[in-house]
C-alpha cells in the first residue's frame, strides 16, 4: 500500500468550542477540553449565541480557560445588539484578563442562523468595522474573521464577499477561517479567488465532523453549506444505528482532512460540538500528538 507524502509544513490546530447552558453541559465541555489539550492546539476559541444570547457564558468560559489550562483562548465577538461603547468595553475586559485573540464576527440576528440581521444604530455595523475597533483599541490584539468557500449565504455574489474579506484583512486581520465545507476543490477554488484578489492572510478550513447527519444537513441548509450528494449516501440509514454512523464520520473526516494536507494545507480549524472523541481521533489521523491522560474519559460517561 502507497503511503501519503510526508507534510512540508507541520499540521496546527484550533478547536472551537461554545459555552454550556447546564451543569451537566458543563461537564462535558471539560471533558472535552481535558481530552484535547494535550494535542497543544494553536488556540481554542469559545462562540457567542445568536443575539449575543450567551455573552457572560461565553466570558466564563474563557475566564476558565485562562485560569486552569494552558490553552490560548480566543473570544468570538459580534455586532449584535450592543453599542461601539459596550463593545469595546468587552474588548478592554477581555484584555484585562489576558485575552489577546479575538474572532470578529457581524452575527447572527436574533432569531439565530438565517434571522434578518439589524445593526445597532449605535453600534458596530459588521465585521469590518469590529475588526478596526478592535485594532484601534489595541494594535497588538491578534484578530482572526470569517470566510465563506460557498460565499456568505446574504451576499449578492462572490465578488461582493471577497471584497468583504479584503476589508476585515485591510483593517489589521491576520486569519481568515471558513464556513464548514465537505468538498475541498471548493474550498481550493475559493482560496484561488482570495488570492488573486490580493488577499494573503491564512485561509484556515472549518471542519466540522458530523456527529449527527441529520442536524448538520438541517443546519448546512440554513447556512448556504452544501451537502453533496455521495455524503448523504454514506449516512444513509444510519439515523438509529449510531455506532455505525460514528465509524462512517470518523472515516469521512479523516478522508477530507488528509486529501487538505496532501494540498499543502496545514491548519485546521475543528468545529467541536464540545465532543473530542471524533476530533481526537482525526488529529491522531494527522500526526498530532500529545501525552493523553492515563484514563481517557469517555463522553458518554460524562453526559
Amino acid at each position: 500500500m502507497a503511503q501519503r507524502k510526508s507534510q512540508r509544513s507541520p499540521i496546527r490546530a484550533s478547536f472551537e468550542f461554545f459555552p454550556p447552558k447546564t451543569p451537566a453541559m458543563e461537564a462535558t465541555l471539560w471533558t472535552a477540553i481535558q481530552r484535547l489539550a494535550p494535542l497543544r492546539p494553536d488556540f481554542v476559541s469559545v462562540t457567542y449565541g445568536a443575539g449575543g444570547s450567551t455573552r457572560e457564558r461565553t466570558h466564563h468560559t474563557v475566564k476558565r480557560l485562562l485560569a486552569e489550562t494552558e490553552l490560548k483562548p480566543a473570544a468570538h465577538l459580534t455586532c449584535v445588539d450592543a453599542s461601539r461603547a459596550e463593545v469595546d468595553d468587552v474588548v478592554r475586559q477581555y484584555s484585562t484578563t489576558g485575552v489577546r485573540h479575538f474572532v470578529a464576527l457581524r452575527g447572527d440576528g436574533q432569531g439565530g442562523a438565517g434571522a434578518a440581521y439589524e445593526a445597532h444604530p449605535e453600534g458596530y455595523r459588521n465585521a469590518v468595522d469590529l475588526t478596526a475597533g478592535i485594532k484601534r483599541i489595541d494594535p497588538d490584539i491578534e484578530v482572526s474573521v470569517s470566510a465563506y468557500p460557498e460565499k456568505h449565504p446574504e451576499s449578492p455574489d462572490f465578488a461582493t464577499d471577497i471584497d468583504l474579506l479584503k476589508r476585515k484583512v485591510d483593517n489589521g486581520a491576520t486569519r481568515a477561517i471558513t464556513q464548514f465545507f465537505f468538498d475541498n476543490d471548493l474550498y481550493e477554488r475559493f482560496v484561488e479567488r482570495v488570492r488573486r484578489a490580493g488577499i494573503y492572510v491564512p485561509i484556515v478550513p472549518g471542519i466540522v465532523p458530523i456527529h449527527d447527519f441529520t442536524k448538520i444537513a438541517r443546519f448546512s441548509a440554513a447556512t448556504g453549506a452544501s451537502i453533496p450528494a455521495w455524503l448523504a449516501e454514506r449516512f444513509q440509514g444510519l439515523e438509529s444505528d449510531p455506532h455505525t454512523h460514528s465509524h462512517v464520520a470518523a472515516a469521512v473526516c479523516a478522508e477530507q482532512v488528509l486529501d487538505l494536507a496532501e494540498r499543502g494545507i496545514s491548519d485546521f480549524h475543528f468545529y467541536t460540538m464540545n465532543r473530542a472523541d471524533l476530533v481526537y481521533s482525526i488529529c491522531h489521523i494527522l500526526g498530532l500528538r500529545g501525552e493523553a491522560p492515563a484514563e481517557p474519559v469517555s463522553e458518554a460517561a460524562a453526559a
